[in-house]
């Protein structure tokens, strides 16, 4: 663990909380809020400083396991209250960070902001789904102030009582700029990064994220059956690891499924450039980062009409229902039959993505409801 951490007299003392998700936001965050003279601590588990490197951002890190059940950990809150000890603001990212934040800080008056970066909505009925909205509620009510990155997210926080609730869409970090190759080379580059695939003389589409029920892989699979009869049949490449690898590898190879998975890749920008379209099958999502990075790119989008991202592409990608596999793989036929669409859809794309906040725009709205929270104590 690192040591301690004291402020100088009047500084700011923000403490981040992350469990599995919003790394590349909260290191950006932290960076911004470093260099505008807030003193920052990252608390997360170990496996997130190499994935994120807060510490180059100028933060502080401390290794917390946070894990992923529902139930309250007394390890990860007591070492979460040892850490909010000097803190002027205590700043938790998702449910599970947000409801141990709460615990930890107990009866402190040190302000909570939680963002809310989403998760799959409850089911109707059932006891999980029940313990799911009881927990939401436990950590909503006890916010200072909830963060929700899309409107359906500031609606639900709202639902659940949160005593101020505010839309704060997160910026996406761009990569860095490349120096741009000459037209032979690029297009050779995308050909090799193609070539690994087997899709030099086939249509390859790309997703990204966890292996997980809430990103909608099995829709994915059901829609690959549609354009069997495609020639050439598209090739899907996917790029994330998580716990339905096994159940998708099974399905893939008994149904001879022309899907590839990947596991985790470092080499997004070069996968974005090779690929014909980026498919977003999700049960729901906040503000997916794929589907930013997609548009940034100028690389046509199909996506489930869920949660936050109708809000967040426009009219710059297709939309359909999700659960619909007919409608899915229909749309991703008819942009491979449209280049004129497909062209259409990544100036539509860019055009979008230049209306998104900015990482200072980021930066200055939370620090502005830290500065609201903290003025006078």
């Amino acid at each position: 663990m690192s040591s301690p951490v004291h402020p100088a007299k009047g500084q700011l003392h923000a403490v981040h909380v992350l469990s599995t998700a919003a790394g590349a936001h909260v290191s950006s965050l932290a960076g911004g809020l470093v260099a505008r003279g807030v003193e920052v601590t990252v608390c997360a588990p170990a496996a997130a400083e190499s994935d994120y490197a807060f510490t180059r951002r100028g933060a502080r890190f401390v290794p917390v396991d946070l894990g992923r059940r529902t139930a309250a950990d007394a390890p990860a809150v007591a070492a979460l209250r040892a850490v909010f000890t000097e803190a002027g603001v205590v700043h938790a990212h998702g449910m599970r960070a947000g409801l141990l934040s709460a615990l930890a800080l107990g009866g402190r008056r040190t302000p909570l902001v939680v963002t809310w970066h989403g998760g799959d909505p409850p089911a109707d009925d059932g006891p999980g789904a029940m313990v799911l909205r009881w927990l939401e509620r436990r950590w909503v009510r006890g916010a200072s102030v909830v963060l929700g990155v899309s409107s359906d997210l500031v609606d639900r926080a709202r639902r659940y009582g949160a005593r101020d609730v505010r839309l704060a869409p997160p910026a996406v970090p761009r990569p860095p700029a490349r120096p741009p190759r000459p037209p032979v080379e690029g297009d050779r580059h995308r050909q090799k990064t193609r070539a690994e695939f087997g899709a030099l003389d086939r249509p390859l589409l790309l997703a990204v994220g966890r292996l997980e029920p809430q990103k909608g892989y099995e829709l994915l699979l059901d829609a690959a059956t549609r354009w069997a009869g495609l020639d050439p049949r598209p090739l899907i490449a996917v790029a994330g690891e998580g716990p339905q690898r096994a159940l998708l590898e099974r399905r893939i190879e008994t149904e001879r499924l022309p899907v590839h998975l990947l596991g985790r890749r470092d080499d997004l920008p070069e996968l974005l450039s090779a690929a014909d379209l980026v498919l977003l099958p999700s049960r729901w999502e906040g503000r997916a980062l794929i589907a930013q990075e997609a548009l940034h790119a100028g690389v046509p989008l199909v996506a489930t009409a869920v949660g936050g991202t109708p809000e967040l592409v426009g009219e710059a990608a297709e939309l359909v229902p999700y659960g619909d596999a007919v409608a899915f793989a229909r749309a991703v036929t008819g942009l491979l039959a449209d280049p004129e669409r497909r062209a259409a859809l990544a100036v539509a794309g860019r055009a979008q993505a230049a209306t998104w906040p900015t990482e200072d725009d980021t930066v200055a709205q939370v620090l502005s409801v830290y500065d609201e929270l903290t003025q006078g104590r």
